[in-house]
């Protein structure tokens, strides 16, 4: 248990599935008792009013039934109830309650019961004003400097001042500049209105000037306010808090002075009388109401500050005095005085939690035992330090017990193997005719009771399911279940991937931790080509073409690709057409004589997911067949030419992006100077000329329409650019691995360096990003000398001026990789100085010196007896054929 914990000194639950808010809750003497205790007053937004007076027998009692003083259904919603002098003729205290269209004021009185049921209250209706507007909030006081009674203020939605004098009503007045309406307060010492604007600015009218200002009876200005008759609300002085207010309070701490209290969404303001700021509170939490009361030092204003988490604070100025915990969430705090306890804090929730609380803290009742005096023996201390280590290394290496708790919930995903009969795609900008759909059923099992457990499906864009996002109240212990879904094309362009993921989160309470710890399962599904693609006549020529050798004989196409040839023609069985359901087209052909398939097209990236498709199923071919000795190889150049095209067609859209959003920017800054010398034109008394200002404006506004809408093409233009790229990436990294060899591992290496985003911006963009990875694998692992290792990086990510830099180190990379280079994340490896021998054989230069005998040459078996560091410093820095017949201790890294 917290030791900062609200005391809680009584509480109660409201009503059922009702709503309060911040002008729900008043605390006064509103039966005018004896004794001048307060009860407690509460409406809600079902029209309920209840009236608590609180007894508790012991102290954290809940609420007992001669608690409740009073509760009556007024039938309208209750926006604020207040308690003032608000009847003339007496100075008793009598209840307001604002309706949305009305205000009641109400006489609560009790009478002594002469049975074992106790006294009996009852409310009588004083008077009533019907509104002729939408009232928000309302505020009371001495308006003018009435002695003995209180006035009220009202309000509207729509920003008007109704002001009543008790059972009269008096005038109204518009707010100008009026948007939305704002918390509202009134201050005694300068007799004045003080709100806060929807332009976030916090603003003071005085009530002479609403007095004297002319009669509002409409929203507009009235023809008699532009022809002088009556004077102009004007406001007295404004402060721009730059947020939005959610209470505003005036405080009074001495005869002197007092203090406009405001609580933003981010920060606390403390105001003087004439609008400057005495001081500024940053918040670190999000604030739900506030409560300024008088401190007991000289000058300072205590303020009570409730957030969003269970939390209220206690300030004294901007300083933090005390912290204590709620068990709801308050949005409204008051304090009073409760059977003789003063300084009770009543807090109220949304949901009407009502609690009465005090601060403090639990006592402690244990007391430590006495430490026995002995003397330290640091020897059993080193052995128990010692066991206690491994133990924590034990724990550490080995998998735990949490490991081994690990997979409460099994997915699994499965893809229809034949296309929907009826397509799900509800809205595309595909060309095509028709656009196919496929089912993706994802089954979910858990062995355990999980709660809130979210499923999401992702799917590379612009591949579309039809609801990506799934949220499960409750799973039960071993029951499968199974969500079905359908994913569908919805761009006119290719995805660079035909893989989804189905990814499952829960979470898993713990004994540290009983929130839970996030766990998250996945798995993934490959969808199938005919998705995105349909059979078609084979093309004869082609513009890129990629042969792929094999250590196999030359399979059919037909019992590769069943479902996109004709089994009644023969020459399919070496040659196949593919059309994507976008437009373009794939060829496919099989060697008859040699075991090699060529795969060609118009577009390069288009290769992409037909290579792939082709490897794949090769690969399934085999494995079923027993095979696993099954190789594919590439023994043809690099298509570097290509795929530098594909790189500057992505840069040159991000480059008029950039462009296109500076003279979007330019033409904004020129729109908003011409609305301003506009405005400044209809304001003046005596107007000017416009001097085809208005001509200007018609025609900026016609340019920022035109270039809002370029930059929105382009972007649509880059995103499409983006997954072009992506694929031909794919493609070139595939090449390389086969050309090379590479392992998975080093392919992985590849893929991280050049797809690191899944998604391209203006700010970080994939040739900057790409350019520092390729670089980095150049001055570590690729390196050749210790001077390429030496050079850092660049801390900060910018967009280059051209790709030519980018080209260089792609090609370099290739470079590199031809001659024998490896990848790898080793530091140590990444560290080891490589040199490539003739053979494409690489020696390490990090060994002892080799001996004599292994220098043909006399003037390096001079320097070898002479000096052997300079002999050894030479041999390292120049390696030639003439000066050794033989490798000794050098180790060989093939």
């Amino acid at each position: 248990m917290s030791l900062f914990k609200a005391r809680d000194w009584w509480s109660a639950v409201l009503g059922e599935k009702e709503e309060f808010d911040q002008g729900c809750l008043c605390v006064a003497d509103v039966d005018n008792s004896c004794s001048g205790e307060d009860k407690i007053v509460v409406g809600s937004y079902m029209g309920y009013l209840r009236i608590f007076s609180p007894h508790p027998v012991k102290v954290g009692d809940g609420a007992q039934a001669e608690d409740l003083l009073l509760e009556v259904h007024l039938r309208d919603p209750i926006l604020q109830v207040e308690v003032g002098r608000f009847v003339s003729g007496t100075e008793l205290l009598h209840l307001a309650v604002l309706h949305a269209r009305k205000l009641c004021v109400y006489s609560v009185s009790g009478t002594l019961g002469s049975v074992e049921h106790g006294n009996q209250y009852q409310v009588k209706l004083m008077y009533e004003h019907h509104l002729q507007r939408i009232a928000c909030n309302m505020t009371y006081g001495s308006f003018g400097g009435v002695k003995g009674r209180d006035l009220i203020c009202i309000q509207s939605m729509d920003g008007m001042l109704m002001l009543f004098e008790q059972e009269s009503y008096a005038f109204g007045r518009f707010l100008p500049g009026f948007l939305l309406p704002g918390p509202l307060t009134y201050s005694s010492r300068t007799d004045s209105f003080i709100t806060v604007s929807s332009c976030r600015q916090v603003e003071s009218y005085k009530y002479q000037v609403l007095a004297f200002a002319t009669d509002a009876d409409k929203r507009e200005d009235t023809e008699q306010q532009k022809l002088g008759a009556g004077k102009r609300l004007v406001v007295d002085w404004t402060l721009n808090i730059g947020e939005q207010a959610l209470d505003i309070c005036v405080v009074s701490f001495s005869q002197s002075a007092s203090s406009v209290l405001v609580l933003g969404e981010r920060n606390f303001f403390c105001l003087k009388d004439n609008g400057q700021i005495r001081f500024m509170k940053k918040l670190g939490f999000s604030p739900s109401c506030f409560l300024p009361y008088c401190a007991v030092s000289e000058g300072a204003v205590s303020t009570l500050i409730g957030n969003h988490s269970n939390m209220l604070h206690i300030y004294q100025d901007v300083t933090l005095k005390w912290a204590t915990q709620l068990p709801h969430v308050p949005v409204a705090v008051k304090v009073g005085c409760l059977q003789g306890l003063k300084g009770v804090i009543v807090t109220l929730s949304d949901n009407g939690h009502l609690q009465c609380s005090y601060l403090g803290t639990d006592p402690s009742l244990f007391q430590a035992p006495k430490v026995d005096s002995r003397e330290i023996n640091y020897e059993e201390l080193d052995v128990e330090m010692k066991e206690l280590q491994k133990i924590i290394r034990d724990v550490n290496t080995s998998p735990g017990p949490l490991a081994e708790k690990e997979g409460f919930l099994s997915i699994f995903a499965s893809v229809s193997s034949t296309l929907d009969s009826v397509s799900q795609a509800a809205s595309h900008a595909v060309g095509a005719e028709a656009v196919p759909s496929v089912t993706v059923q994802v089954m979910m099992q858990s062995r355990l009771a999980l709660q809130k457990t979210k499923l999401s499906i992702y799917v590379e864009s612009p591949l579309a399911a039809t609801c990506d996002r799934f949220i499960f109240d409750s799973l039960e212990p071993e029951i499968l279940k199974t969500i079905s879904l359908s994913v569908f094309l919805k761009g006119n362009y290719l995805p660079s991937e035909l893989e989804g993921t189905a990814m499952a989160s829960y979470s898993m309470p713990t004994d540290l931790n009983p929130d839970g710890i996030l766990r998250i399962v996945q798995c993934k599904f490959r969808l199938p080509l005919k998705l995105i693609c349909l059979p078609h006549q084979p093309s004869k020529t082609a513009s890129h073409k990629l042969t792929i050798d094999t250590n196999k004989p030359p399979i059919s196409l037909l019992s590769l690709f069943p479902g996109f040839a004709n089994q009644s023609d023969d020459d399919q069985a070496n040659v196949l057409g593919f059309r994507f359901i976008t437009g373009s087209q794939v060829t496919v052909l099989a060697s008859k004589t040699s075991q090699r398939y060529r795969i060609q097209s118009e577009r390069f990236e288009d290769l992409w997911l037909i290579t792939k498709e082709l490897t794949l199923r090769l690969q399934e071919h085999f494995e079923k067949q027993g095979t696993k000795d099954f190789t594919c190889s590439f023994s043809g150049c690099i298509p570097l030419q290509e795929y530098f095209d594909v790189i500057d067609q992505h840069f040159e859209l991000r480059l008029n992006g950039e462009k296109v959003e500076e003279l979007l920017s330019e033409r904004a800054i020129q729109f908003r100077a011409i609305e301003r010398r506009l405005l400044t034109r209809f304001k003046d008394k005596t107007p000017a000329p416009l001097q085809h200002l208005d001509t200007l404006l018609d025609g900026t506004y016609k340019q920022v329409i035109a270039l809002a809408d370029a930059a929105e093409e382009n972007h649509s233009n880059l995103l499409q650019s983006f997954t072009r790229l992506k694929s031909a990436t794919h493609l070139v990294i595939m090449l390389i691995g086969l050309w090379q060899k590479l392992s998975s591992d080093q392919t992985a290496i590849l893929e991280a360096a050049f797809l690191p985003l899944q998604r391209d911006s203006q700010e970080l963009g994939w040739e900057e990003t790409v350019d520092a990875a390729v670089a980095h694998l150049l001055k570590t692992c690729l390196s050749k000398s210790s001077k390429e290792q030496a050079l850092n990086l660049s801390s900060q990510l910018t967009i280059p001026k051209d790709t030519s830099r980018l080209k260089k180190h792609i090609t370099l990379l290739c470079d590199r990789l031809a001659k024998g280079g490896r990848l790898c994340l080793s530091t140590d490896a990444a560290a080891q100085q490589t040199i490539v021998m003739p053979g494409h054989t690489r020696w390490s230069l990090r060994s002892p010196l080799p001996p004599e005998s292994c220098f043909t040459s006399a003037r390096c078996r001079r320097w070898w007896q002479t000096d052997p560091v300079r002999s050894q410093r030479k041999f390292k820095s120049s390696l030639k054929g003439t000066c050794w017949t033989k490798l000794w201790s050098l180790d060989k890294i093939s």
